[in-house]
């Protein structure tokens, strides 16, 4: 498996090349100072290997160049060679674990404290309460569309200098739904929801707070340019799975009720609910389709009134009589709870883990908690509370070992 790309290769150079390091493993000087230069052309990535030539072939080469006195000339005692392996491969340990380590153990975004009603983005100084109808006539200036939903269209604007998001209802059709999910955005804001910046009833608008990395669809995308590739690990990852599960744990308990994510039908549908910040947290954006469960009064919620189908979506909310061949029927539909955005929890976090080196050992100390997740019976699956906890603790555990496999090394 290649676990070293270029930059590695070269840093890999670099340390072999350090006495400090060499000191660190015990490696004496005479012996150390011949073996280096050979193992910098012996490097997985850059040297012979890669070129399809043996090690023991490429020493025979090696030998017959340079001065007649040389290590290799004479001949390499296989005692050095075995010191040469063990050398390289306690670097490559070294500094694969170095690239897996952090030090940013923060795993939720930092924000001001929440003041009802009021707003603070960027670099704003002070807080300021929620634009009106005719502030937002005349301060908010419409630059251009940057996305289109059922429900609203969303467009880049500008406000007293700051990049802000306005949306606007699309059709009248839907203006339940718009005026559901703004007053969803005015009884949740917190940190974990969008900030609302300000809204026109009558015009039917909103304004929040713009997110130049856009939903979480985007994620693989921007973690491909290179001004953002620091970030392509598995604690920056994890760290994302552990702000969804939070924010499913706070829509569960919110100041509104027991909400469930409708809008959630399938993967592509669930990561547009979500902004990516530009510290790499996520916040929910889109809250049209919120119901709440009330279960004091045994009052579950159906998302939609048409059939779904597929895999992600839960079980409970697939028609139960589909395969007796009898039609959909809103009406006979089952009522379900929260525990279907359960369900969903370890499809969402295979996408946010992504392929990068550690992420399977993540994928493997969440094993137990996904098949939890994944019961077919909604009442044994765990809160989204139990989840983040489990979340948390590998996300601690794997910090710590690697940071002591670094001590070590």
């Amino acid at each position: 498996m290649h676990i070293l790309n270029r930059n590695t290769s070269t840093n890999l150079r670099v340390l072999l090349s350090s006495p400090r390091y060499l000191d660190k493993l015990g490696i004496c000087c005479p012996l150390g100072l011949h073996i280096v230069p050979l193992l910098g052309e012996l490097l997985l990535l850059g040297g012979p290997i890669h070129r399809g030539i043996s090690i023991s072939h490429y020493l025979r080469i090696r030998g017959t160049m340079g001065r007649s006195g040389s290590l290799i000339s004479e001949g390499v005692p296989v005692v050095a060679v075995c010191l040469a392996a063990l050398l390289l491969s306690n670097a490559m340990i070294y500094l694969y674990l170095d690239s897996l380590y952090q030090t940013d153990e923060r795993l939720v975004s930092s924000h001001v404290g929440h003041v009802p009603q009021h707003f603070k983005i960027t670099n704003m100084k002070n807080i300021t309460p929620w634009l009106q109808c005719s502030q937002i006539d005349a301060e908010v200036r419409k630059l251009k569309l940057i996305g289109q939903g059922t429900v609203k269209k969303v467009y880049l604007a500008e406000w007293r200098g700051q990049k802000v998001a306005l949306s606007k209802l699309s059709s009248l059709d839907y203006l339940e739904d718009f005026l559901h999910g703004l007053s969803m955005l005015q009884l949740l804001q917190g940190p974990r929801v969008v900030q609302l910046v300000g809204f026109c009833l009558e015009d039917h608008t909103q304004v929040t707070e713009h997110h130049p990395h856009g939903p979480l669809l985007n994620l693989e995308g921007i973690l491909e340019q290179r001004q953002h590739q620091q970030h392509n690990t598995w604690q920056a990852r994890l760290r994302l799975a552990i702000d969804y599960v939070l924010i499913l744990h706070y829509l569960h308990n919110s100041p509104a009720g027991r909400r469930v994510m409708c809008d959630s039908n399938s993967l592509e549908k669930t990561l547009s609910q979500f902004l990516l910040t530009s510290d790499f947290h996520l916040v929910v954006n889109d809250l049209d389709a919120l119901p709440e469960v009330d279960t004091p009064k045994g009052l579950g919620v159906k998302c939609g009134h048409r059939e779904l189908t597929g895999d992600f979506v839960a079980p409970e909310q697939l028609w139960p009589f589909r395969n007796a061949g009898t039609p959909f029927s809103d009406d006979l539909m089952p009522e379900y709870d929260e525990r279907t955005d359960i369900w969903k929890i370890p499809d969402v976090t295979w996408f946010l883990m992504g392929r990068v080196p550690g992420g399977d050992v993540v994928h493997f100390h969440l094993f137990q908690i996904h098949q939890e997740c994944k019961r077919e019976d909604p009442r044994l699956r765990p809160s989204a509370l139990d989840v983040s906890k489990v979340y948390q603790s590998v996300y601690s555990s794997m910090v710590q070992d690697s940071a002591g496999f670094r001590d070590m090394l």
